[in-house]
């Protein structure tokens, strides 16, 4: 298996990479034609495990990786491009939230972006499916890396595992897209449809993050760093404020939930890398 992926280019990588967190946010969704609701405690969990994820793998699989990158590319000032890279992805995702119309999954349904007359199911989606773009970015990025490692064969097992870190935690978080969807009222087939749609943007990140950086390798520190900035933009923006929401006296299993996240993708990325 292994010796396939080596032979595709990196841009296929990172297409079958994220065609399988694509295919684990559909499964997850698919959980709709089973449950009607997630209760608050579980959800909590779901998030936390999504955030614990996101952040090692910022770290583990995009961070240090580009400070290694910016030395061997002869930059007297390694920390300097990785802090660059890492707050161009945060100010992107902030950019992008003040101008994308977009609605949050919180009682209150706070919508941001630009005024607009869509349906507030559509904006539901959009939020997650702008929050998916780091994700699929994040996976391309480190495969594209892998075309100009000295040790490809580690490279990809290194891209391998952030696709895997990023797929495990898709599987909840599709489902905590359709199930909220089935509970405003859609259909369980409609919400599986929307819930799966919101991965569908992380193989076009993704190959685009394989292609810019495998071609111009001069931007492969600042595009790891924009990853993770992006990344983690979305960590405290977005996902550990939700699992946070109202007056739970269970908020720890968010915690719980982030420190496994952080284990399990820990674990993935010194194994494989």
């Amino acid at each position: 298996m292994l010796d396939w992926i080596l032979l595709l280019q990196p841009w296929q990588q990172a297409l079958t990479g994220t065609a399988f967190t694509y295919l684990m946010t559909a499964l997850g969704a698919a959980l709709v034609f089973f449950f009607k609701e997630i209760k608050k405690d579980v959800l909590n969990l779901m998030l936390g495990f999504a955030s614990g994820v996101m952040i090692a793998a910022s770290f583990w699989s995009l961070l240090d990786p580009a400070i290694a990158r910016a030395e061997e590319n002869g930059s007297q000032f390694p920390w300097l491009v990785v802090a660059i890279g890492f707050g161009a992805g945060g100010l992107f995702l902030y950019l992008a939230d003040k101008t994308i119309p977009h609605m949050h999954f919180g009682p209150d349904h706070e919508q941001e972006g630009l005024p607009t007359h869509l349906k507030r199911t559509i904006l539901l989606v959009f939020s997650i499916t702008l929050h998916n773009i780091p994700e699929g970015l994040a996976v391309g990025v480190a495969f594209g890396a892998a075309a100009s490692a000295d040790n490809p064969t580690a490279a990809v097992l290194a891209a391998i595992s952030v696709a895997l870190g990023i797929g495990i935690q898709n599987f909840p978080e599709g489902a905590a897209v359709s199930i909220p969807l089935r509970q405003e009222g859609l259909s369980r087939t409609k919400a599986f449809v929307y819930g799966q749609a919101s991965g569908i943007v992380e193989p076009i990140a993704g190959v685009i993050g394989a292609i810019l950086v495998s071609r111009m390798t001069a931007i492969l520190p600042y595009a790891l760093a924009f990853a993770a900035g992006a990344m983690i933009y979305v960590v405290v923006e977005e996902l550990i404020p939700e699992a946070q929401q109202e007056s739970s006296s269970h908020r720890h299993f968010a915690v719980f939930g982030t420190m496994l996240g952080f284990m399990i993708m820990m674990i993935l990325d010194v194994a494989l890398g």
